[in-house]
């Protein structure tokens, strides 16, 4: 027998996250359908806090991640190595400041970022050869800018991802970890976000935090007593 204190808290993960049909239907989204990156749930809420309408993004892995990223920067840019997924998000991942491109496996994957002289606010590490990524990203970062590296708690089997670390690490941005489960996935991990240490994106809200779903503060303070009454 499960308590109801219980029984709220999975009820709030099903409805509010939506991560049961998130798992069962393999699909990256809120609860209201709309595409989220495939990064750790506390992760997309701090990076849902800002302002990107005057930012552009480069990913190394392309996705829903890339339809997110769209919805709020000036311009995205996403690279896959995979010629059939590459057709695939051809038809998927259309919107007019989004660029998807395919570049194959190997040096030609990693040094897309460097074929031209335009340097990037947020980047990506989420596809192959995520060392040798992190390298050119620090190329291509533009002042103030942060690097997100996604499955950062490989670091404890992968020497690739201690190499990817100590790289951003050694360009002197400040590394932030975000622990917790994800779409599609019934376990946790976890995504790192390396910041450039002038960094000062505008929120989109005149305060930060703003509450985050779930959050018993969002509720109005009548709602509020009675849910923490009924639940304490």
């Amino acid at each position: 027998m499960y308590s109801d204190k219980f029984l709220t808290f999975i009820k709030m993960w099903e409805e509010e996250f939506a991560i049961a049909r998130s798992i069962d239907e393999k699909v990256c989204e809120d609860k209201d359908g709309n595409p989220i990156p495939w990064y750790t749930y506390p992760a997309i809420e701090y990076l849902d806090q800002f302002d990107y309408s005057d930012k552009s993004v480069f990913e190394f892995g392309c996705g829903n991640s890339s339809k997110f990223w769209a919805a709020r920067a000036k311009k995205v840019v996403s690279i896959e190595d995979n010629l059939k997924w590459f057709e695939k998000w051809q038809t998927e991942l259309v919107a007019p400041n989004l660029q998807v491109l395919w570049r194959d496996e190997g040096e030609i994957y990693e040094n897309a970022i460097l074929e031209t002289d335009e340097n990037f606010d947020v980047i990506i590490v989420d596809g192959k050869r995520r060392e040798k990524c992190c390298e050119t990203a620090c190329k291509r970062l533009a002042k103030g800018g942060i690097i997100i590296l996604d499955d950062s708690d490989r670091i404890n089997t992968s020497e690739e991802y201690r190499k990817s670390v100590a790289i951003l690490k050694s360009a002197g941005l400040l590394q932030v970890d975000f622990y917790g489960f994800c779409p599609m996935n019934n376990y946790t991990k976890n995504t790192s976000l390396f910041f450039s240490r002038d960094f000062d994106f505008k929120t989109v809200a005149p305060i930060q935090p703003i509450n985050g779903i779930g959050n018993l503060w969002s509720m109005g303070r009548k709602n509020r007593k009675e849910f923490y009454k009924n639940n304490k």
